[in-house]
């Protein structure tokens, strides 16, 4: 399953489009501020699909009937671009759990580049539903590797990625080799370049958070 919210007409769209300009783009906390508010969209459009359960609030006056999640999902990103929207999912999903996960593109002699994950804090996720979050899918690389990193170890019930931007080869390399993934995003570009950045993209999502690293 793929939703890309630019197929459909709603406010977050305008989120997506400030994400892009590059003007916007100067004023580094309303980059992070739009990286949430899209994945908070995104929490809220899932939660859809999750079970509840019947319950009934004692309010000052009387019983009130309502509903409650039954069970929280484990929310995870790919450090760092995606902190902003982990906390995006973080408030819809307020009493969830987090999982964190680093990788790293590393360049051998011959020139092949290889992504490592180097690092996974995680609640037990078995049984879980997971939602992973990351700004960009470019290749499609680290998120498969990050996510088949978490398959291994667990059995989880139910796959969820959010993304801001991604190119047309990283949502197929993503359905190749993630192919239980339910897919949540903003819009799918055409190109990449010569160095993997998705064209017309928004440039490195990591650097316009969070300054440019060494």
């Amino acid at each position: 399953m793929i939703f890309e919210l630019s197929k459909t007409n709603s406010i977050a769209n305008t989120y997506v489009a400030e994400l892009r300009d590059e003007t916007i783009q100067k004023d580094a906390m309303r980059f992070r501020h739009n990286l949430e508010r899209i994945a908070a969209y995104f929490a809220l459009e899932i939660s859809k699909s999750m079970d509840y359960e019947q319950i009934n609030v004692q309010t000052s006056l009387g019983m009130a009937p309502a509903v409650k999640l039954k069970e929280q999902p484990v929310l995870a990103t790919i450090l760092r671009a995606g902190l902003p929207m982990q906390q995006g999912l973080i408030q819809v999903f307020d009493r969830a759990p987090s999982a964190f996960i680093t990788a790293y593109r590393k360049t051998h002699d011959n020139g092949t580049p290889e992504i490592l994950v180097d690092y996974v804090s995680t609640p037990d996720l078995t049984g879980k539903t997971l939602i992973m979050a990351d700004p960009m899918l470019a290749t499609g690389l680290s998120m498969v590797l990050c996510c088949k990193e978490l398959l291994k170890r667990f059995k989880i019930k139910e796959l969820h990625l959010v993304i801001a931007i991604a190119s047309a080869a990283g949502v197929a390399y993503v359905r190749e080799h993630l192919p239980e993934a339910k897919l949540w995003i903003g819009a799918v570009d055409a190109d990449l370049d010569a160095r993997s950045y998705i064209v017309p993209g928004l440039g490195d999502a990591g650097d316009l958070a969070y300054g440019k690293k060494l």
